[in-house]
């Protein structure tokens, strides 16, 4: 017999992808996706089932299908997809509790993977350069996702300690880049122009999508337990990033630095909490260690290397970016040699291949 998976929160982008993947893995016999409304995109084998985990139906569904492995990837990162942050605290918290709660009650479970995220650390001028996995952050979150996600891995502690015989893996993901997954980092740095906090430029660890789904299939099918750091490896920091982007930024005053949020939030152009406004002001990067040697990942993207996939997919090739630089300076070079005549300018874009 093969392994019977469900994964709520299949109709989100990440998730998805996810529950696609794995109906192609050897060794699964079932995947079941959940969710409140149909999967906009193709999950493969996968099948869907519509249902709100915030409500006891997922309790029925995983009794009469009898899966054995659990993925918990329903918890939303942004209020605006959500209809509101009330709306966003319910489908996070509540629903969470309801899906331990019908986990608990399902005799056939082995397994529970938790997808979560390093804002549960927290952003401050006196944490440690790199986060383990048992390191308290001196600045914990106080509202938005990286509360509710706080929140949501406490409720597992709890389900863990009620299930022992339940192996049970929580990763704590940095922030993901890539091709197609939006997230408020995303929007921030699609901006025009990036704002920044003046006087700080943190250091920022990314993820690549490819690299988080890869994580989360070895948590699902493989032996680790615990809480496990997931991040690429090394560090840019926030002015590396937006010349990568070639997007010229702006210093804002740290007293105006929330007024920069709720303008942005009210305009759409980016959704921040006052926790993520913190983490652009003083930014945050992981020890994966256990990455490595429990999960047995190795990350195929650094995070300068997801940064600059993510950038070139995305077409984010603004005035400032290496190759407009690069051009220019061409040109230059061709106009103060003696003699010299400008190169006839390169009209056919970057040429780019993945990093």
């Amino acid at each position: 017999m093969g392994r019977s998976v469900l994964v709520a929160g299949v109709s989100r982008y990440l998730g998805g992808r996810f529950a696609r993947l794995l109906a192609e893995q050897p060794g699964v016999d079932r995947v079941i996706g959940v969710d409140v409304i149909a999967p906009p995109h193709d999950i493969g084998r996968a099948e869907f089932v519509r249902a709100d985990i915030r409500n006891s139906m997922v309790g029925r569904i995983i009794e009469q299908t009898g899966v054995d492995t659990v993925v918990h990837m329903s918890v939303i990162a942004t209020p605006v997809s959500a209809g509101g942050r009330t709306a966003q605290k319910e489908i996070n918290v509540i629903g969470s509790m309801q899906l331990l709660a019908a986990c608990q009650r399902a005799p056939r479970l082995r397994r529970l993977v938790v997808k979560s995220t390093s804002a549960v650390y927290g952003s401050s001028p006196r944490d440690p350069a790199m986060f383990t996995e048992t390191t308290v952050g001196k600045h914990l979150p106080r509202s938005g996702w990286g509360k509710d996600s706080a929140e949501v891995e406490e409720y597992v502690r709890g389900f863990s300690r009620r299930r022992p015989e339940v192996s049970v893996v929580t990763l704590r993901l940095a922030n993901i880049l890539g091709p197609g997954i939006r997230t408020p980092l995303t929007d921030y740095f699609s901006l025009p122009v990036i704002p920044g906090v003046l006087g700080f430029d943190p250091r920022l660890q990314f993820l690549h999508e490819d690299d988080a789904l890869a994580a989360i299939r070895l948590a699902t099918l493989g032996e680790a337990e615990g809480v496990i750091n997931v991040a690429g490896d090394g560090v840019i920091s926030l002015g590396q990033a937006a010349r990568f982007a070639g997007r010229p930024t702006v210093g804002v005053p740290p007293r105006l630095a929330g007024l920069m949020g709720t303008l942005h939030h009210r305009g759409g152009l980016a959704d921040f909490s006052a926790d993520q406004l913190r983490y652009l002001r003083y930014g945050r990067c992981l020890d994966t260690t256990r990455m490595r040697e429990r999960l047995g990942l190795e990350p195929v993207y650094s995070t300068r290397a997801a940064f600059k996939d993510f950038v070139r997919t995305r077409g984010l090739r603004g005035p400032l970016s290496p190759e407009v630089v690069n051009a220019v300076e061409r040109q230059v070079v061709q106009w103060i040699r003696p003699g010299g005549r400008p190169a006839a300018p390169d009209r056919s874009g970057p040429r780019v291949g993945r990093s």
